[in-house]
């Protein structure tokens, strides 16, 4: 819960067609897509396994600001408070990708267990992330968004790919702006991938986290960034 209680979420309620996206070789793409709690838990095993990942990522303490006990209740409570969108690896494709593939994504038509094809989560997830109202009632068109990535899959490329596809989602969520209340400065690699995308340095926190040191000895108070970016072309 946040600082103004529990946010209802402010988008239409509308399920987005599933993407696909292409990464810049061309020799891989993946498909994104759109869910809800209720459309999640219809997909056999899934639910449990972005829990599992996602309470791994807690307890390192060196991403996400929670602590202590996480199990699945908590998990759907936080991240399914609101929309989520889930990337599948593609099977490879025989025939080659358009040739506007890497800028513009494509709709699909295959549902997702289509995508997966039989392949365990393990397998063929490659990343999610919720979009949620960042503040209630009158500021409730900025939004939020929270990233995972499972461990085996970091370092792809896959990161970059959800980020693009949560600015290509989050406007047509009718969300106006988003904010990213937490990216601490040891995070790098987020950092410079949201200045990639054209997000500004709202402002640093001191010591906003108290996290664990990489090398497992101890933790550490380490600041975080604040960031920020419009998604209309002109700002009141």
């Amino acid at each position: 819960m946040s600082a103004y209680g529990a946010i209802p979420a402010w988008s239409s309620g509308k399920v987005l067609p599933p993407t696909k996206w292409y990464f810049s070789s061309k020799e891989s793409s993946v498909t994104i897509y759109h869910l809800t709690l209720q459309t999640a838990r219809a997909i056999p095993g899934l639910i449990e396994y972005l829990s599992s990942v996602f309470v791994t990522e807690v307890e390192t303490g060196l991403t996400y600001p929670q602590e202590g006990p996480y199990d699945q209740a908590a998990f759907e409570g936080y991240f399914f408070a609101a929309d989520v969108f889930v990337a599948i690896l593609d099977v490879k494709e025989e025939s080659a990708p358009p040739s506007d593939a890497i800028s513009e994504p494509s709709e699909s038509s295959l549902a997702l267990l289509d995508t997966a094809r039989g392949r365990t989560w393990e397998e063929c997830v490659m990343g999610y992330y919720y979009i949620k109202p960042n503040y209630p009632g009158r500021s409730s068109h900025i939004c939020n968004a929270g990233f995972v990535v499972p461990p085996a899959q970091r370092g792809r490329g896959f990161g970059s790919v959800l980020a693009k596809s949560y600015v290509h989602y989050a406007p047509k969520l009718a969300y106006q702006a988003s904010v990213f209340n937490l990216v601490y400065v040891n995070n790098t690699a987020s950092i410079k991938l949201w200045e990639r995308l054209g997000f500004t340095k709202a402002g640093r926190i001191p010591r906003a986290g108290r996290l664990k040191r990489k090398d497992g000895d101890g933790e550490e108070y380490l600041d975080a960034w604040v960031f920020y970016k419009s998604f209309i072309d002109t700002e009141v």
